[in-house]
Parts: C-alpha cells; structure tokens; sequence
C-alpha cells in the first residue's frame, strides 16, 4: 500500500472507488475487478502500519560493533545520571544532594549537546532534533538551577525568588 491509498476492505475492495470509476490520472487498477480503474483516495489510512525513526535515531557506531558500542551517547547520559542518583541516595559527603542533583541536569544538558553535534545518536532521539533539544536542555537548566537555589544555604541567590515565596507562601 503507498502513500495517499487506502486499505481494502475484507473483500479486496476500496472505500473510495468502485467498480464503476472513471479512469484518470490518480487512477490505478485493483485485483478482482479485471480492467476496471479504482480512484485512489486522499485520504490517510485508518490504521498505521508503522511509525518513523526520529532523525538521527540510527545506529550511533557501525553495525559489527557490541550493542553497547552502538548506543554509547544514550549510555553516557545514563551513566552520568545514575552516578548523581547513586551521590544522592548514598549521601557520602556534605552537600552531596547537590552536587548529585547538578550532575543529573548536567547528564541532560550533555544530551542536549550530543544530541545536537553527532549526526547518529542511537535510542538517545525520541523525537525530533528540536524537540529532543528542547527537552533536554529545557529540563537539564532547571534541574541544575534548582539544585542551586536550594535550601540551606543556596549556592545562587536569586531575589525575586524570595519575593514570590513571600507573596504566594507568607
């Protein structure tokens, strides 16, 4: 089935066209009704036979390498994220909820980059580029800057801050 037709029905027929259409241009011939042209319909189909890869979702090294060696952008973000989950859930020195929180958002913001400088980064595109940048940069930021407004003794003092807790808490 190409683009712009429609799936037959059980008894090989199309929606759109008959046995009776007119042939045109958009016309193509169908099993079962001998010379008779069916019209094509305009239509999208009602089910989806498959989905497309996001641009860049192929393989990020070749396709003899382990699989590991295949997804090595997608595996760095993790690595770097479950070291900022294991520094905070373990809390082995002071200040480590913060340290461990940049290094999550830092695990995102480099997403965010290798998303957009290698051409091929494997499983690490779930969406389009943009959006995949968006996402990822947009979430690492926030991360990274709640981490360092956090209370006690916040690293970034940033005053509207404290006039908006003011007014919305107080």
């Amino acid at each position: 089935m190409g683009a712009g037709t429609s799936p037959a029905g059980p008894d090989g027929s199309s929606e759109s066209g008959g046995e009776g259409a007119v042939a045109g241009p958009g016309a193509v011939t169908g099993p079962g009704t001998g010379s008779a042209p069916r019209r094509r319909s305009r239509r999208f189909p009602k089910f989806t036979r498959d989905t497309a890869r996001p641009e860049g979702g192929g393989r990020a090294a070749s396709g003899d390498a382990p699989a590991p060696a295949r997804q090595w952008p997608l595996l760095t973000v993790l690595c770097a994220a479950g070291a900022g989950l294991l520094i905070v859930a373990l809390d082995p020195f002071d200040q480590a909820f913060r340290i461990g929180t940049i290094l999550i958002g830092g695990a995102l913001i480099a997403g965010a980059v290798l998303r957009w400088v290698v051409p091929s980064v494997g499983m690490l595109a779930v969406r389009s580029r943009f959006t995949d940048l968006v996402t990822y940069g947009l979430m690492g930021t926030l991360i990274v800057l709640l981490a360092l407004v956090a209370q006690p003794k916040p690293w970034l003092d940033v005053p509207i801050l404290e006039d908006a807790v003011r007014f919305t808490v107080r």
